[in-house]
């Protein structure tokens, strides 16, 4: 049984609600590359920039080519053509145009990785890893997000600020592209993610699992300073158009939202993701 908490606005319980059977969810399918051949900013077996590469070569991820951009043998990519070597990843040098065509972006910083795609876990994936630190699981389910960008900034800050894992809805979120890796600098190498069929099922399953679930929504009545969210915790974020989808809305426990005291009435995903994973991990060393 959950610890009884009042606080905040909870919302109803399906009586008829049995134990989702999305269970294993399916692969991700595997996205094309490109009419040149080539990987592109979407695939999800490319990195690129230099953190992002050295994170998925020390985090052990297979890797199965390395391109550099020629002369650049400055700084940290130093460091990671060194790490390659010794772990016997190929390197091959390439101009700078050729890493520009591969990514279709100019913020490579001069290397590129073709490694194996990432490999996504399960919800119970994240609760036992929870168990295995002895600590109450902390969760981040996010309802839809179209932005590699701030998923990226999302996962740099779930790792930073402790969360041990972030599910996402198979369809309607975009996957671990190339720019998500980029965007989190070598976080998504250390952060577990779920991708699942139904959020709103796999959210009565955390709830099963002793979980409380805090939606994020602006219209709510109480703010998140005013909410207690220590111990076993999942932070809903929504849609950065729609917010929460109703159905996801009605199997929160608590409906909260982040004060906002100047004539800007909403905050970017990543940033408002940022704000409730922070005053979670203050409430609980406090």
């Amino acid at each position: 049984m959950r610890d009884n908490k009042s606080k905040g606005k909870t919302t109803g319980r399906n009586p008829n609600y049995k134990k989702p059977s999305y269970a294993k969810s399916p692969k991700p399918e595997r996205r094309k590359d490109d009419e040149r051949g080539q990987a592109n900013e979407d695939s999800e077996n490319m990195v690129f920039g230099r953190n992002s590469v050295m994170e998925a070569i020390r985090s052990g991820r297979t890797v199965d080519k390395i391109f550099v951009a020629k002369g650049d043998r400055e700084g940290s990519i130093v460091r990671v053509i060194a790490m390659a070597k010794e772990n016997g990843i190929t390197v091959v040098e390439a101009e700078k145009a050729k890493l520009d065509s591969m990514t279709r972006s100019a913020s490579h910083q001069g290397i590129v990785a073709i490694t194996t795609e990432f490999s996504y876990c399960e919800p119970e994936d994240i609760l036992e890893y929870a168990k295995e630190k002895e600590e109450k699981p902390f969760i981040i389910v996010i309802d839809g997000i179209n932005d590699p960008r701030n998923l990226g900034a999302i996962i740099r800050t779930a790792n930073a600020a402790g969360v041990h894992g972030i599910i996402l809805p198979k369809r309607g979120a975009c996957g671990l592209t190339a720019t998500v890796y980029k965007t989190a600098a070598g976080a998504c190498e250390y952060m577990k993610i779920a991708r699942v069929v139904n959020i709103a099922e796999t959210i009565e399953f955390l709830k099963e699992n002793n979980v409380w679930i805090y939606g994020t929504d602006g219209a709510a009545e109480n703010d998140i300073y005013q909410t207690d969210l220590r111990g076993a915790v999942a932070l809903v974020m929504g849609d950065e158009g729609t917010g929460l989808s109703r159905l996801v809305r009605e199997r929160c426990d608590h409906l909260i939202k982040i004060p906002m005291a100047g004539e800007i009435t909403s905050l970017n995903i990543s940033v408002a993701a940022a704000v409730a994973m922070y005053e979670k991990v203050r409430q609980d060393r406090a």
